[in-house]
């Protein structure tokens, strides 16, 4: 069982397979040109393998596969069926902005991918392209029936944004209610990539929208889950990840691989070690006692902008896959 400094068990590990993304979305990415890595600086799927094998050696249980859009790396399906074939139980998923599953959602379900994460932030097309600057809505509401006939357990995400979408919680939470699938909201997290001009809602404010509906009940945080869940009065389950309260870091069992080799302790860290070097060379014995040496200094809490002057991380989410 891996450990880190404060004697968190870490068995979930999210890996990014690249940076790109073909939305710009306000909160995440906006002005970034489509300019990127070069191929060669990335992890090759064979060496992320390697890492990932050694890993669930060690004790990793969980895998999400993130990006940017990870959808947007050729041959995803034959990478995940690499991992599903290594250990067939690994509760193995990915997030996605939905663009793309149309025509992947059946390949990823048969390469052993078993749940999704889409990215919902508005039903109004409109909307739905200011948040992301392209139209989008309908090949993502596409996605996710394509992915719900293939099987695949489906969960929905959105990111509430004050004067955007903060009037469609409650149309969002009916939406995935009617279809049986489960959303989750998320605080917007400030980070310097984003549109200045945006803000986000706080868990509360959140609630409250749902609140002119519904009548809701804490259920509470399950497992070392970041979301808090609650339950409407007609037995509907919702999540809140709200990253600004003092106890989500409490049960972290996350650790982060980018697409070119850093192992992340800690989504609002900057500080990394690469696996890079050892894993290219096939000294996984070396690339493991660097994770160890990560989750050694894996920090309590995450850095997060508590008042005025505080340090918000330089590191954008599309490298770490939020």
């Amino acid at each position: 069982m891996l450990k880190d400094g404060y004697g968190r068990a870490v068995d979930y590990l999210r890996v990014s397979v690249t940076q790109r993304c073909n939305f710009r979305c306000q909160y995440c990415m906006p002005d970034k040109p489509f300019s990127w890595l070069p191929e060669e600086n990335l992890l090759s799927f064979e060496d992320m393998f390697l890492f990932i094998r050694a890993a669930i050696d060690e004790g990793i249980t969980k895998i999400r596969i993130t990006g940017g859009e990870p959808l947007l790396r050729a041959d995803l399906d034959k990478f995940i069926y690499m991992i599903h074939s290594y250990k067939n139980d690994i509760d193995l998923s990915l997030t996605t902005n939905g663009y793309l599953l149309p025509k992947t959602a059946k390949r990823l379900k048969e390469a052993g991918l078993k749940r999704l994460n889409v990215s919902l932030d508005s039903l109004k097309p409109k909307t739905a392209q200011k948040i992301a600057q392209k139209d989008i809505l309908k090949d993502v509401l596409k996605g996710i029936d394509k992915a719900l006939e293939a099987g695949l357990k489906v969960k929905i995400n959105m990111v509430p944004l004050k004067g955007i979408n903060d009037d469609e919680i409650v149309d969002i939470l009916d939406f995935c209610k009617e279809r049986g699938i489960e959303v989750r909201f998320i605080e917007y997290m400030e980070n310097k990539v984003a549109k200045e001009q945006i803000s986000g809602l706080f868990g509360k404010e959140i609630l409250s929208k749902v609140k002119e509906k519904y009548i809701i009940t804490k259920i509470g945080r399950e497992g070392s889950s970041p979301s808090f869940s609650y339950l409407t009065n007609d037995g509907y389950k919702f999540g809140l990840i709200d990253p600004h309260k003092h106890d989500f870091c409490e049960s972290c069992n996350r650790i982060r691989l980018s697409a070119e080799g850093f192992l992340i302790p800690c989504l609002y860290f900057d500080e990394a070690l690469s696996i890079k070097d050892a894993v290219q060379k096939g000294d996984i014995e070396a690339a493991v006692s660097i994770l160890k040496d990560v989750l050694r200094n894996k920090p309590e809490k995450n850095r997060w902008q508590e008042d005025e002057g505080g340090e918000i991380s330089s590191r954008a989410f599309y490298e770490t896959g939020g």
